[in-house]
């Protein structure tokens, strides 16, 4: 299967980057790494439909994608800093998931939260269950990854919830994590971006 190509390579070379610079990057890989993971997991036919199960799948993936950054942020960030990233980069994850979501489900109506409230919602209340499992140099433990898992199955047809937990955990993870890894390393790179070649040709006699 080819490779998500992901673009972390955003401002001048000149240009300081901002916590909210970093953020907003890094929350346009995080949206298309949870797309990606539900496209390749309806590539491999388990039933994900347009409508409140795609939307509630994708705030899952993009819940446990955030909490991963912000464990990657605290190895790589001080605390003042990494508050800032990561208020920004929910913030802006929650507006690209609302931008979406009112595209395609509507808007909701009068008295009911806004898509972004949800999402922020969600995050705030699954934050506190992600805190109790381990993250290393290696990434995530057996419990952070199982628990997404099971959160996907409740939300899978009856067919699929006997093999989503496998899918996810031996399969969509691994291949999100690393992506987002590539994401974070390109994005926090303090390196000189590489110079583009010269499109002019070289004629011979």
């Amino acid at each position: 299967m080819a490779k998500l190509r992901i673009k972390s390579q955003w401002f001048r070379d000149s240009a300081a980057k901002t916590p909210q610079q970093n953020a907003s990057a890094m929350a346009f890989i995080t949206w298309r790494v949870a797309q990606n993971t539900l496209k390749q997991m309806r590539t491999a036919r388990f039933d994900i439909e347009i409508g409140p199960q795609y939307f509630a799948f994708t705030h899952e993936v993009l819940v446990f994608l955030t909490q991963v950054i912000d464990r990657m942020a605290h190895a790589r960030m001080e605390d003042a800093e990494r508050a800032e990233f990561m208020t920004a980069l929910v913030q802006r994850v929650a507006q690209i998931l609302q931008d979406n979501e009112d595209g395609l489900m509507g808007v909701p109506p009068a008295g009911q939260a806004s898509h972004y409230a949800q999402f922020i919602d969600l995050f705030n209340a699954l934050s506190e269950h992600y805190a109790d499992f381990g993250f290393d140099a290696k990434g995530p433990d057996f419990a952070f990854v199982r628990y997404l898992g099971h959160r996907i199955e409740a939300l899978m047809p009856q067919k699929d919830q006997r093999w989503v937990v496998d899918q996810i955990m031996a399969s969509e993870v691994p291949d999100a994590l690393d992506m987002i890894q590539r994401g974070m390393d390109g994005v926090l790179s303090t390196e000189p971006r590489p110079k583009r070649a010269s499109r002019a040709g070289v004629s011979g006699d």
